[in-house]
């Protein structure tokens, strides 16, 4: 089962649908893991052992976590800091 291309592609969406339902690109790198994963299955790219299978999507969806941590993360300067409180009497 895990050989077949097309489980690791509707692994990928359904991931991607749990990231719209949970936003904080925390399912997002897995999908897109999931997604290579199953497109390097279809392409023959990728050996059919289960570990070996294992170890191709947990590298992906690493380097997609930090891509999307770098490109979409937490901005410099973006953190608001409130000098004054609204029942400050001023």
């Amino acid at each position: 089962m895990w050989a077949i291309w097309w489980v690791w592609i509707v692994a990928g969406f359904a991931l991607g649908v749990l990231e719209v339902l949970v936003p904080g690109f925390i399912f997002l790198g897995f999908a897109i893991g999931a997604v290579v994963t199953g497109v390097l299955v279809g392409l023959g790219l990728a050996p059919a052992g289960l570990a070996a299978l294992i170890l191709i999507f947990s590298v992906v969806s690493l380097v997609a976590w930090f891509v999307l941590r770098r490109t979409m993360g937490v901005r410099s300067g973006q953190v608001k800091v409130w000098d004054r409180d609204i029942n400050d009497d001023t």
